[in-house]
């Protein structure tokens, strides 16, 4: 890879000339410089800011990200150790860091003027090491490149460079919870995206919170990747590994969570565009959200299909053998099964399997048939046999119409999003999700950007800039939220005289933490998911244990 696109400095090629552009002077140690004088040179251009510095810089920077995905394998471990140090705050308690204040110019400078003049401006002209730079945009330097030159951050900087671009820019008229109050009440046509955090607080696991995430409980299954669960392949390969934690994901029909019933708010009010859930629980229809309001990204329980034949049914007619740790069966093929026996034994045959010709080895022994994808060995005995009981596997296996990793997502979601939805949203609320899994992922980003975005989950994500985070139990931010609006939100999950505390996260101007204190949140509740503000929490939670041990509970 050109290393010039990387914002490296290096040299060399075959006949000794430079190959790479690189600083004039090379800094080893920290620039003091007068802050407000720089900036003030820095944002200063006078007559020589450049026409369209902004779209050159974004074309050269979109040649760098395709330059570095070409050569993943050989920045692999540059991009490992980059998602390392990511961790997208503000170094408050670093004096070698960039205040939050010089984070901001330097981000809205390199939105301004594109990167190549961002980097004139800037390390190039000796104003800041590369190092110190990388804290405006959320990296903290890694300890290996203590003591190294400046230009050994360059390549970090230009990853850091390029995620900052690739990200929307937020508004800035939005930050407090008043602007978030003030969105929803004059807002018509809201889309809110949903994730599994909001079904925690019925008990149903999240997928990568780590300890309680199903994920993280898979462990034993000697998976490669704990998402095999959910891929297609696997499942017809072997659906026994999806149906051992089919129970686990299972929703209670009788209950859903007051964030539901936020959602069902929005509605009975005139104001959700769509619904675009990630869930697979199907409590958006327990909940009253319309179907013509309801995109389930993922599909759901609510209905399965046999994988051999394509027969449809209801999902929970399927609840009582996930439940009992069986694999649902398919009837139709079933009945097809009894009467092909029938109509085998009319003809002299016994209907068991064992009357066909057997075919033998050398030695005598019989010769097993070769299986194909999506038929299971009978004389296995795995768990797939129910524990030794006779089973039909002429019949189809029953699949929950769930969307696995490896199928393609309904075609109503993105005939939704585009020729529906892009031209209507006026409000985007994103709840209980970290937007990794694609395409759901890249709703967010095919928005128009002018579009205000709230998130609402426990802990931030770096790689979207919305506009405001509200952060803590989604129910509890939802419940705060319709209380200041003036909204009666009704759902016995929400506690009669529930007081929340809000706290502004430290160099963050539109995060806020929300906690309920009122009443006390139990030490189970807390450790389900209760608010990130985390340390006094988790502090509370722990001496609460230690007690509980001396005490011998």
């Amino acid at each position: 890879m050109d290393s010039s696109r990387r914002g490296a400095s290096k040299t060399g090629s075959t006949n000794g000339t430079s190959t790479t552009r690189k600083p004039s002077t090379r800094v080893k140690n920290e620039v003091n410089y007068d802050e407000k004088q720089a900036f003030k040179d820095l944002t200063d251009f006078g007559d020589a800011k450049p026409n369209g510095a902004p779209n050159s810089g974004l074309a050269e920077l979109e040649q760098r990200v395709n330059d570095l995905n070409e050569s993943w394998e050989t920045e692999s471990l540059l991009r490992d150790c980059f998602e390392e140090i990511a961790e997208d705050r503000f170094f408050t308690e670093d004096p070698d860091a960039c205040t939050p204040e010089e984070a901001v110019e330097y981000r809205r400078l390199l939105r301004d003027v594109g990167p190549t003049i961002f980097c004139e401006r800037t390390i190039y002209a000796k104003r800041i090491t590369a190092k110190k730079l990388l804290t405006a945009f959320g990296i903290r330097p890694p300890a290996f490149l203590e003591g190294a030159e400046d230009e050994d951050y360059y390549s970090l900087l230009s990853l850091a460079l390029s995620r900052e671009l690739s990200k929307r820019a937020k508004l800035v008229k939005y930050n407090t919870i008043d602007d978030a109050v003030g969105l929803l009440k004059k807002s018509k046509n809201i889309i809110v995206l949903t994730g599994a955090g909001i079904s925690t607080s019925l008990g149903i696991p999240d997928f990568r919170s780590k300890g309680t995430g199903l994920y993280s409980k898979l462990e034993h299954l000697g998976l490669n990747d704990p998402q095999e669960v959910f891929d297609i392949t696997v499942f017809r390969q072997d659906p026994t590994i999806f149906y051992s934690v089919a129970r686990d994901i299972l929703p209670d029909h009788e209950r859903f969570s007051p964030t539901h019933a936020f959602i069902a708010l929005l509605q009975e009010k005139g104001k959700l565009l769509t619904n675009y859930s990630q869930n697979i629980d199907n409590l958006e229809a327990k909940a009253g959200i319309r179907p013509d309001k309801l995109i389930q990204c993922h599909g759901s329980f609510a209905t399965a299909s046999c994988v051999k034949c394509g027969h449809r049914v209801p999902g929970e007619t399927l609840f009582p053998e996930i439940k009992a740790g069986e694999i649902p069966r398919c009837r139709k093929c079933a009945q097809g099964s009894r009467t092909t026996a029938n109509s085998s034994r009319g003809k002299g045959g016994n209907g068991n399997s064992n009357s066909r010709k057997r075919k033998l080895n050398k030695d005598g022994t019989e010769k097993k048939a070769r299986r194909r994808p999506g038929e299971y060995d009978s004389n296995s005995d795995s768990e797939f046999d129910h524990g030794g009981a006779p089973v039909n596997w002429s019949c189809g296996v029953m699949k929950p119409d769930i969307t696995f990793f490896g199928e393609a997502l309904p075609d109503e979601f993105s005939r939704r999003l585009t020729e529906h939805d892009r031209d209507r949203v006026d409000l985007v609320i994103v709840i209980g999700t970290s937007l990794k899994v694609a395409p759901v992922s890249e709703v967010v980003p095919f928005l128009p950007p002018h579009i205000p975005q709230i998130y609402i989950s426990r802990t931030p994500v770096s790689h979207v800039n919305f506009d405001i985070d509200l952060l803590g139990d989604c129910d509890v931010v939802v419940a705060e939220l319709c209380r200041r609006a003036g909204w009666e939100l009704k759902h016995e999950m929400v506690p009669e005289g529930q007081v929340v505390e809000t706290t502004l996260a430290a160099g963050f101007p539109s995060r806020h933490i929300f906690t309920q204190v009122k009443p006390v949140v139990k030490v189970e509740e807390a450790e389900a998911g209760a608010t990130t503000d985390g340390k006094a929490q988790e502090k509370e939670i722990k001496k609460e244990r230690k007690v509980k041990k001396e005490q011998g509970v």
